[in-house]
């Protein structure tokens, strides 16, 4: 391998080993319940109480529930522990998954930037801070952010809601000094995430 510099681009495909469904083509989740609502993000901004109170009721959306309990019940599968072996020998510099589901960690790899979060984490949507659900404690709907008082959501990025500018800026300075680009389970069609391949390929 004449590659000095690799970045793993991972998508939902990767975790289907694991029993996680993807979102899109035969069987995906939303092929079967629609996607999303495009205005998810402000719908969050216009009445983030109501947003809370809905993620607090196990009954609201049994079908989301579904989804939620078939990560909780996931484990990282040989492709995750393969990512994580390539850092591990210094190959891997980074992984970039638009994955939420936290099995990279979970396979041991240290290097990853999360595109659309992790749902085992919140984030202050004002200076981008970010906890495991487990050390926050929600006692009030809306939370808040104790570092600047920002409004607190969970960390999965929204339909309609920007990529954390921090995230992004790892994913772009890394691409840019990559010479080799894994492409593992995602279709690449979804921007920015495709550019990244795209942007080592032409280089």
């Amino acid at each position: 391998n004449e590659s000095s510099y690799a970045v793993a681009l991972v998508g939902a495909g990767l975790s289907t080993e694991s029993g996680i469904p993807t979102f899109r083509g035969p069987g995906g989740l939303w092929t079967k319940l629609g996607e999303p609502s495009m205005r998810g993000y402000q719908q969050f901004l216009e009445d983030p109480a109501a947003w809370w109170r809905h993620q607090a009721d196990e009954q609201a959306d049994p079908a989301w529930t579904e989804f939620r309990d078939a990560i909780d019940r996931a484990e990282p599968n040989p492709g995750h522990f393969a990512l994580a072996d390539l850092e591990d020998m210094g190959v891997l510099k980074l992984t970039i998954t638009q994955n939420v589901d936290d099995l990279h960690f979970r396979a041991g790899s240290n290097s990853v930037a999360e595109i659309h979060g992790n749902r085992t984490k919140l984030r202050c949507i004002g200076c981008e801070s970010r906890w495991l659900r487990s050390d926050f404690p929600v006692e009030e709907f809306p939370p808040t952010c104790p570092e600047c008082n920002g409004l607190v959501k969970g960390d999965t990025v929204m339909f309609g809601e920007p990529i954390p500018g921090g995230v992004l800026d790892v994913c772009f300075q890394e691409t840019a000094l990559s010479d080799c680009m894994i492409v593992a389970g995602a279709s690449a069609t979804v921007y920015p995430a495709a550019s990244f391949p795209e942007t080592v390929k032409q280089r």
